[in-house]
């Protein structure tokens, strides 16, 4: 054999060689962690509230590579825009809340959803209906025929607000009196009149009522949504199915962080370093609500079930089987 007969088949063995070795380990689009995990790298839409401070403290305190798990974050306005991503792929987990999560669960039969970790639950002030500080509006029963300002119609803002209005006995019509309207465009439609009263969550009621003395007409983390579940994170059962490993990592990860949420200060120090319009001084004053430390399907189950008392969904929707194995 010739020498560059030698160096053609030197060089096609090295080929295979690599080759086969490349397939034995999965291949560089399904990478394998170090720790064992099906994958190591997994995108998680989040939002720039209060609400995800253990998610950026996982991050910044490296609970999440500790496990093994690479977390890239992408930031999503809310669950209208993160369940499309969620579907297709674009993202691994995301953060949302329970009734957009709910809702379209019911409503798309191929989105087969797995609620991974909860994320946020209300507290005292978290969630309060405003109103200008010379309204006539000083109770709920006063709302009637009135405009509401809410976040997104048919979601969560308008079931805190329908439910707190019920035991008042006021019905409140999704379409007649809410109006969406941006958290940050609060504080203007409210002052200019557009809006009579806005559902406000933190930090803008407390920035809502310092700049324009605005009144509280209700708390509604109170009363018959008292610490309610708000928002967690969320899988398809697709991906929850085929990476049991990665979710259990995750959970793992979020949990330690949830716990050491449960001190203030360490909120209130990361909320300014991810969540714009936080600054020390905000982060200081404003309310906060509960980072729950594991997964409770009875607590869950509260959703659900006010979600049908006011018709989101038209049947009572089991939550045992929407939630993902725990760690």
């Amino acid at each position: 054999m010739s020498a560059s007969h030698r160096r053609a088949a030197l060089s096609g063995a090295l080929a295979i060689a690599v080759a086969l070795s490349a397939a034995a380990c999965g291949g560089s689009d399904d990478k394998k962690s170090a720790n064992g995990l099906e994958k190591d790298q997994i995108t998680v839409g989040t939002m720039t509230v209060a609400d995800t401070a253990p998610l950026q403290l996982a991050i910044s305190k490296g609970l999440f590579k500790a496990e093994g798990l690479n977390v890239k974050t992408r930031v999503v306005s809310g669950g209208a825009e993160a369940i499309p991503l969620l579907k297709s792929g674009q993202l691994n987990i995301t953060f949302g809340n329970y009734v957009s999560l709910l809702t379209a669960s019911t409503k798309d039969a191929g989105f087969k959803p797995r609620i991974v970790a909860e994320g946020f639950q209300s507290g005292p002030k978290t969630h309060t209906l405003l109103v200008a500080k010379d309204s006539s509006i000083h109770t709920m029963k006063d709302l009637q025929g009135k405009k509401i300002g809410v976040n997104t119609k048919r979601n969560i803002s308008t079931l805190l607000v329908r439910a707190a209005a019920k035991p008042d006995g006021l019905t409140l019509d999704e379409d007649k009196n809410f109006v969406e309207v941006a958290p940050p465009a609060m504080e203007a439609a409210l002052k200019s009149g557009s809006v009579d009263a806005v559902q406000a969550i933190e930090p803008f009621g407390t920035q809502i009522q310092q700049s324009l003395g605005a009144r509280m007409i209700a708390d509604l983390s109170s009363g018959p949504t008292a610490d309610f579940p708000i928002a967690g994170y969320a899988s398809t059962q697709a991906f929850s199915d085929k990476n049991p490993k990665v979710v259990a990592a995750f959970q793992r990860a979020l949990v330690k962080a949830q716990g050491m949420a449960a001190d203030r200060k360490v909120v209130q120090d990361v909320l300014p370093t991810y969540a714009k319009g936080i600054d020390a001084k905000v982060a200081s004053t404003m309310s906060y609500g509960t980072y729950p430390t594991s997964l409770n399907a009875t607590r869950l189950q509260r959703v659900a079930d006010v979600m049908q008392q006011f018709a989101y969904v038209p049947n009572r929707v089991d939550i045992k089987p929407l939630i993902a194995s725990s760690s």
